[in-house]
């Protein structure tokens, strides 16, 4: 580490900080994608934190060995000083917690959420350097459209093992990170998008972000933690919800998770298969074995050999099919109809179901040796009433792909549009989202889609969701705000005149508004062509 000139940590001293270290570590190995990019931020801010704790302590005055209150205020003072508003909140033993409301990094860290590696492997190697052992959880975080930064920082490991976070470790002077499950989605959407893009070179079929997770609430990181501890082993996988919930899109992320993502990937719905057919689609059929079988027929499972079957709907399977479907999951093997040869299954089977299977079982209608067999491991993906916190994500996310699908401008929601969001139930659930989503855009004559089509409904809503959805519609509307700010000063090349002209509104409004969002017009300026003399 080189010596730094000890001075006061101001927003272009951590500028200089970042360039010098950030040259260092490009030194490195490169590496392509989002991943290499977390992982550069990562090592950037592990070798940042030495310099930023130096200056520190020469600020505050601390030498030696700190308590953990020292090192609260030593973290909360180095990120106020690069333009945060940290404060320390009460943690209980072994974990030091702070929260902030706004981020060092600006609006820059929603377009780039990889950023906020940067706090946690600053706050890490503090922790690790000192205590000899850190695990920094980002619960909640402004990069992910959540109103503050929470952050949980473990220096005892029997607190922190089971936490989730990055981990540091101090081993003669040697900080260590080990990466958790911070970046979860970054890291399943990584081997999904691989897994795709060897389907569609084989198939010739376009696979894309639609079918991409995204993982904006507790309850769906829940669920793609259990896809990932449980997709490298064999286990049957039985996944839940309600229609309309992607619960596809979990199966296909279990399949590209897993040491068979490579391999087909085949989708059935049971409940679209005429009870007749069940059997022969399944597991095929030989010349001759019923009128019209004129050729030998490959069923489901051999065209999924090797690779994942996902049944959904697999509550609509006949009682009459069910038999042979155990079979295969016992045994792993099974016969075409009309067939005398048995043949082996090496097949993934991950099943589907919007109704209680188990309860189904119960009534006899469903066998319950089968459905023992599939609910090897449930995963359950809650519909999208339960976690409204999910839809400014998903709603940001379903907009850059209709903008890409039609090769247009991004188009972004009016406050009344986010109104209609966030106050509808959807109980067609994401599904319904998209459709609603997609027919806004189309039908939008400009660039804010001013109705999407849906009517937000009150009943039943009790005061403290009520406030939760005043407070996302407050923060949605601000974020709209901001973005036709930003747009106006972009076309306008910063005059605050002509935005105040294409905005209908007066310049001393503008200007309060450029003051609330804290935006600088100068830089749009810069982008003026020079006149020549």
């Amino acid at each position: 580490m080189a010596t730094f000139e000890k001075r006061r940590l101001t927003p272009v001293s951590f500028l200089q900080t970042f360039v010098t270290q950030s040259v260092r570590v490009a030194a490195g190995p490169p590496g392509p994608g989002p991943a290499s990019a977390a992982s550069h931020i990562e090592h950037l801010g592990l070798a940042a934190s030495a310099c930023l704790e130096e200056t520190c302590r020469d600020q505050m005055g601390i030498e030696g060995a700190i308590t953990a209150d020292q090192y609260a205020d030593m973290i909360v003072h180095i990120k106020n000083q690069i333009g945060g508003n940290f404060s320390r909140a009460s943690g209980g033993g072994g974990v030091i917690r702070v929260i902030n409301t706004r981020c060092p990094f600006g609006e820059a860290v929603k377009e780039a959420p990889e950023l906020c590696r940067m706090t946690s492997s600053v706050f890490g190697g503090i922790a690790a350097r000192n205590f000899g052992y850190a695990r920094v959880e980002l619960r909640r975080r402004i990069a992910q459209h959540d109103p503050v930064c929470e952050v949980c920082v473990y220096t005892d490991p029997r607190v922190g093992a089971d936490r989730a976070g990055d981990e540091y470790r101090s081993a003669d002077g040697v900080i260590a990170a080990t990466s958790a499950t911070g970046d979860l989605t970054a890291r399943v959407e990584e081997r999904m998008r691989k897994a795709w893009c060897h389907a569609a070179s084989k198939e010739r079929r376009p696979r894309g972000a639609a079918n991409l997770i995204v993982a904006a609430s507790d309850a769906m990181r829940d669920a793609l933690e259990r896809v990932e501890r449980v997709a490298e082993t064999q286990a049957t996988v039985l996944v839940t919800g309600e229609t309309g919930v992607g619960k596809e899109v979990i199966a296909r992320a279990v399949h590209a998770l897993s040491g068979r993502w490579d391999r087909p990937f085949v989708a059935v719905n049971c409940g679209a298969i005429p009870e007749s057919l069940i059997e022969s689609l399944l597991f095929g059929h030989e010349r001759g074995a019923f009128t019209g079988a004129c050729e030998v027929h490959h069923g489901y499972f051999e065209r999924a050999e090797r690779g994942t079957l996902f049944l959904d709907e697999v509550d609509s399977l006949p009682l009459l099919a069910q038999p042979r479907l155990l079979r295969v999951l016992q045994e792993g093997e099974f016969e075409r109809v009309g067939g005398r040869q048995v043949l082996k299954a090496d097949v993934r089977i991950v099943a589907a179901c919007s109704r209680d299977l188990e309860q189904l079982a119960q009534s006899g209608g469903f066998r319950r040796d089968l459905f023992y067999r599939l609910n090897v491991v449930p995963i359950h993906v809650p519909p999208l009433r339960t976690q409204k916190e999910a839809i400014p994500a998903l709603v940001d996310h379903f907009l850059a792909l209709l903008a890409e699908r039609y090769g247009g401008r991004r188009k972004v929601l009016s406050e009344r549009a986010w109104k209609q969001m966030l106050g509808y139930p959807w109980p067609g659930n994401v599904r319904e989202l998209e459709n609603a989503l997609e027919r806004a855009f189309l039908l939008a004559p400009r660039d804010v889609i001013e109705d999407v089509g849906v009517e937000p409904d009150a009943d039943g809503e009790d005061d403290n969701s009520r406030g939760r959805l005043r407070r996302m519609k407050r923060s949605a509307a601000m974020e709209v705000e901001e973005r036709l700010i930003r747009e106006a000063l972009e076309r306008n090349l910063g005059n605050v005149s002509a935005v105040a002209r294409t905005m209908e509104i007066s310049r001393r409004a503008v200007h309060q508004k450029l003051k609330t969002h804290g935006i600088d017009p100068a830089p749009y300026r810069w982008r003026r062509p020079s006149r020549r003399t």
